[in-house]
């Protein structure tokens, strides 16, 4: 029996988790909420070797070691860019983590309801598990980055799922006691999540990620159930209702509904173009008619992207908006909510060079602005702003809502070379009139730029 205190604790510890959650949903209170999650957690792990006796105690502290030695190093030194591969590891961590601990215990579960959540967790945690790591393969580019649909996998995969639930059932009807069709069933549904992520591609990604984010956490929270433990039940479960939630915006924010982004594949669609540059004309020009651009403007607004992660360039673009607002130009950011690959990763990113947040502006409220807006400097993005969006019905992201920079009065366009986005579509805002092309790496760009300004 759990003492009083330590179910006290965890009780705190659970309304840590709400008040950590609430504090990541604004820049202004993120580190804070993080830090109480962590603490929190922190703190139910020290309670849990405290109040139960533990068998393998020194194996227990030995793979929390190991896994300190591994996740700690790799939370530092991960770039910006790679935050994305880095939450889809970490997921597939929990979720794999969540359906061995169900598989462990499944000869132990007595009652009716433990047994099924043991059973249902060790699909589910089984396919959070290759799922992420799929995902993870892509967006490092390991794998290609385009829908992957091998001959036959609509089929597969429906006879994979069909299998599962069968051997669920079956698993279930023996009371758990057969160990090998309990392995069997989470082999299966490891080829189930391999079959589910292959088709998505492109920008869709992180919709994927969000979805078995949200897998995981049902897993720990049926884990949670297994093991009589209420805050694994709460954390789980706050874990899976979050990621739900998110999944749905980040599907609206590409203006797709999660079953197009999940099977449009399997029906004959693509979440990625074939990826060909047409051999057209562009207007291109140096820093020096750039900065004189700039400088003469009323308004500038930055639309940040991947590529100004990738360079690193977050303190350059911020020099560069100060030296611009010191000669009485309005500056400010338009952040679409998906740019970066995730959601909130240019927050994060221009959060790092300390730019106010509220220079920062939604979609909705940049694009009411942008038909004033003398200069819009596009800077690594590339599919957020893609006129095809809203004008080529045929074409993968149609119906997405972008930032419609094409509304103003002139385009600048950082661009390292006439590569299409992670969608592998062609931008046709690269050939329109009003865009002017800078080519090279961002941060150098930025910073000739800087200098221009500077020297005006």
């Amino acid at each position: 029996m759990i003492p009083t205190w330590a179910q006290l604790a965890y009780l705190a510890a659970a309304v840590c988790f709400v008040l950590a959650l609430k504090g990541l949903s604004s820049p202004k209170t993120a580190r804070a909420g993080n830090l109480l999650g962590s603490v929190a957690a922190l703190a139910a792990m020290i309670i849990t070797f405290v109040v139960y006796d533990l068998d393998n105690f020194g194996w227990i502290l030995g793979a929390i070691v190991v896994g300190c030695a591994i996740g700690i190093p790799a939370a530092r030194l991960v770039a910006m860019t790679a935050m994305p591969q880095l939450v889809a590891l970490f997921n597939g961590v929990g979720g794999g983590a969540a359906g061995l601990v169900a598989y462990l215990e499944l000869a132990d579960a007595e009652t009716i309801f433990p047994l099924a959540a043991a059973v249902l967790t060790v699909p589910v945690g089984a396919i959070a598990f290759s799922g992420s790591v799929v995902t993870f393969l892509k967006l490092q580019e390991l794998i290609t980055t385009r829908p992957v649909t091998p001959p036959g996998g609509p089929i597969f995969f429906s006879i994979g799922l069909v299998a599962a639930l069968v051997l669920a059932g079956l698993l279930y009807a023996g009371d758990g006691t057969d160990v090998w069709l309990g392995a069997i069933l989470g082999a299966i549904a490891l080829v189930v999540g391999v079959l589910l992520v292959l088709p998505v591609g492109g920008a869709d990604v992180p919709v994927a990620i969000s979805l078995l984010n949200a897998a995981t956490g049902l897993a720990v929270a049926a884990g949670g159930y297994v093991l009589g433990n209420a805050l694994l039940l709460i954390g789980g479960t706050l874990v899976g209702a979050s990621g739900t939630i998110l999944t749905r915006l980040m599907a609206q924010a590409m203006g797709r509904s999660v079953s197009s982004i999940l099977f449009g594949a399997f029906r004959g669609g693509s979440t990625a173009g074939g990826g060909v540059v047409a051999d057209r004309p562009v207007r291109s020009a140096g820093v020096d008619d750039i900065a004189i651009m700039l400088a003469y403007a009323q308004k500038v607004l930055i639309v940040p992207g991947y590529g100004l992660a990738v360079a690193q360039a977050q303190h350059t673009i911020h020099e560069l908006a100060e030296h611009l607002e010191s000669r009485g130009i309005e500056v400010d950011y338009a952040i679409h909510a998906v740019a970066g690959r995730m959601p909130g990763h240019m927050n994060v990113l221009l959060a790092e060079a300390n730019v106010p947040y509220q220079k920062l502006l939604e979609m909705e409220t940049a694009n009411g602005q942008l038909r004033n807006t003398d200069v819009a400097l596009v800077v690594g993005a590339n599919d957020v702003v893609n006129p095809a969006a809203r004008n080529s019905p045929g074409s993968p992201i149609y119906g997405m809502p972008i930032l419609d920079v094409d509304q103003a009065r002139a385009v600048v366009f950082l661009k390292r070379s006439m590569r299409p986005g992670f969608a592998g579509i062609e931008n046709e805002l690269l050939y329109d009139p009003k865009t002017t092309l800078l080519f090279g790496d961002a941060k150098e760009s930025l910073t000739g730029l800087v200098s221009a300004v500077k020297a005006l």
